[in-house]
């Protein structure tokens, strides 16, 4: 079989899934996390090199101070928990994002996490936090800009090395759970020739065999880059 070496993935309707169970947001958003920590082992498993997941987008800060709260606090105690977890699967963590922009004690938590795991190979777990496809590009420019690089010196490749998942290769397959359909300002430039997966599932219900059904579609599939 032909696995993707780079998924990103939209763990996307843990309120929805909620509501559907009559309890409340926060413990969906809670088992929804759970559940990207077991992705990413599924992933590692199947022999995936990369994963990029939704964490918290940069248009998440627009709701209730009360759930902004909680999902930070539910971030900074997810990775805390998960990194005896990590270290034993031999996973990198790498949080991509406006860091500056997250409380103090989160920023502390992703410092130490990507300190303890820098050195782990079998899997690069990328957890998006404020982050935005749209921001990721404009930060790109900023930097350009700052570094005087001359016009003629700007092509993708240089560009890339600019972007937040620099150095990593772009996304084979994009997996959305939830019954949404769209990128949601998420990997904008990375995902341009990405084959997209779309599940019916929301995030908590999606399991080892529903990853299995998005593999052997992608396997299904003949990828042609325009060409």
């Amino acid at each position: 079989m032909n696995i993707p070496q780079h998924i990103v993935l939209f763990p996307d309707g843990n309120r929805r899934w909620a509501k559907q169970k009559g309890i409340t947001s926060f413990d969906g958003h809670q088992q929804g996390y759970k559940n990207i920590v077991d992705f990413a082992q599924w992933c590692k498993i199947k022999g995936v090199k990369v994963l990029t997941a939704f964490g918290f987008s940069t248009e998440n800060w627009n709701r209730s101070p009360e759930e902004v709260e909680y999902l930070m606090r539910l971030i900074d105690k997810g990775l805390s928990e998960s990194l005896p977890r990590f270290q034993a699967e031999n996973i990198k963590v790498k949080i991509i994002g406006q860091k500056e922009r997250l409380p103090e004690f989160v920023q502390k938590t992703v410092y130490n996490i990507e300190e303890e795991t820098k050195n782990n190979t079998n899997l690069h777990l990328n957890l998006a936090v404020s982050y935005g496809g749209k921001w990721d590009i404009l930060q790109a420019v900023k930097k350009i800009v700052e570094d005087k690089v001359l016009p003629e010196k700007v092509d993708e490749a240089l560009f890339e090395s600019y972007l937040s998942t620099a150095g990593l290769p772009n996304p084979d397959l994009v997996i959305r759970a939830g019954g949404e359909m769209r990128l949601s300002n998420f990997v904008l430039w990375q995902a341009a020739y990405s084959e997209l997966y779309f599940s019916p599932k929301l995030w908590p219900d999606f399991t080892e065999q529903d990853l299995d059904l998005a593999l052997a579609e992608f396997d299904a599939r003949t990828r042609r880059f325009g060409k």
